[in-house]
């Protein structure tokens, strides 16, 4: 990169380095917030005129030009000034000129007077047109109120110190620090011992024992053993705790169910439906949710869990018991999805036709089982006809629980719109 070079004329300051790859991207993020409403509009606008399964790419739309005029100071009528407009060839000081008739805009029939300006048009990313459409959804109640009220801990080990209780002394640890300490503090004395003795023993085959210089050394010696002896075997300076500190869990962490019928009465317009109310899901899901697990079941007269593949892509087929689907989700979370520690939500599609017999199951289920251990429970029912037996049943526990909800699609396109009742963000 060049560096900035300074030309001073008259204090002006030309910066001439090269600009990055990405330097309009601050005024971009800029302009979507100060314009957020209109383009927020426009956004909605696309997605009436766009398949749902095309929703995960970019678009193109326009802004009326009105809407990003700059505020400018204006002039009164009356009054005299004088400007100087370079290039004109056909007017002299003292013309009065007429105000043109019409108006400018960018429409209407060919004239040969008036000005204006189209439309800006402004092309939005897929991660700036999912942000902006997803920008006021959530999901309910996501964090529980009794977690919200105290913060739980899990115990980490972090290390060693020098500092703690006796049932966390690491004997390992502290012994070889022991060691260390000892042969870093003995080897300077050992040393110089060694090398008294060498001299202690050519001494004594040149002088008499008594002799002073021979005293001298054995007096040395006698010294240097016992400083070795003092040397402690363990001191507190060795001990060494296993050191232990606490870290917050997680409090937000979610599943979602995504249950749906694929019996035999679900034909390839309503599966189709279905599919594209939970690929509307998982997309919402997967982009505003950092730490979410989801939980695919799909059911006929036995309910199977699946991954995301076979899920919105398997042709099996068959007759219709919900109550299967609805007792394998309860035996999941009692099995991997503890409601203490999760936030557990349900979303279910079907075309309520159930087998009569079972739809009171299914109800029986919700009320006691489901209903009490989780966030949010959304049932979608896809039929163009009036409401099946499902429906009737379902009502009852809507009424009796205040975290169920239920919509009706009979086209695709009700998905986006109920999609947004199911889902819309809750004001404070």
């Amino acid at each position: 990169m060049k560096s900035a070079r300074t030309n001073r004329v008259g204090e002006q300051i030309i910066d001439r380095r090269l600009n990055g790859k990405n330097k309009s991207a601050v005024n971009r993020q800029k302009f979507i917030q100060r314009f957020k409403g209109q383009i927020k509009k426009a956004v909605t606008e696309a997605m009436s005129g766009r398949s749902i399964t095309d929703l995960d790419r970019g678009e193109k739309i326009n802004i009326p030009a009105k809407d990003i005029s700059e505020p400018v100071f204006g002039h009164g009528r009356g009054g005299k000034r004088e400007g100087i407009h370079p290039g004109n060839t056909d007017f002299v000081s003292g013309d009065r000129i007429s105000r043109p008739s019409g108006g400018g805009g960018s429409g209407g029939k060919a004239s040969n007077s008036g000005e204006g300006e189209d439309d800006f048009s402004f092309e939005l990313s897929r991660d700036e047109f999912l942000d902006i459409f997803f920008e006021d959804l959530e999901l309910p109640d996501l964090i529980k109120t009794q977690l919200a009220r105290q913060v739980q801990y899990k115990t980490v080990r972090a290390g060693f110190t020098s500092t703690g209780t006796p049932s966390n002394l690491n004997i390992v640890r502290s012994m070889k620090s022991s060691l260390s300490r000892r042969i870093a503090t003995r080897t300077p004395y050992a040393r110089k011992l060694h090398e008294a003795e060498q001299a202690l023993e050519a001494a004594l085959l040149l002088e008499s024992p008594t002799a002073p210089r021979i005293m001298a050394l054995q007096e040395e010696i006698r010294k240097l053993k016992s400083r070795i002896r003092t040397i402690p075997f363990i001191d507190t300076f060795d001990l060494k705790y296993n050191n232990r500190i606490k870290q917050p869990k997680p409090t937000t962490q979610a599943v979602m169910f995504c249950l749906m019928d694929v019996s035999g009465s679900m034909d390839e317009g309503k599966k189709d439906m279905a599919k594209r109310f939970f690929t509307l899901l998982y997309l919402f899901l997967t982009r505003s949710y950092e730490k979410i697990d989801l939980v695919f079941i799909r059911h006929h007269t036995v309910a199977k869990e699946v991954d995301e593949e076979e899920f919105f892509y398997s042709r099996e087929t068959g007759g219709t018991v919900v109550s299967s689907a609805l007792q394998m989700m309860y035996d999941i979370v009692k099995e991997r999805y503890p409601s203490s520690e999760w936030n557990i939500y349900g979303a279910q599609a079907s075309d309520g036709d159930n087998w009569t017999d079972d739809s009171p199951i299914c109800r029986d289920v919700l009320i006691n089982a489901i209903m009490p251990c989780v966030q949010y429970y959304a049932y979608v029912e896809i039929t163009e006809e009036g409401h099946q037996g499902l429906w009737r049943e379902y009502l009852a526990v809507k009424r009796a629980c205040a975290n169920f909800a239920m919509q009706h699609i009979t086209g695709p396109a009700d998905i986006y719109p109920v999609f947004r009742k199911l889902f819309q963000k809750k004001l404070a």
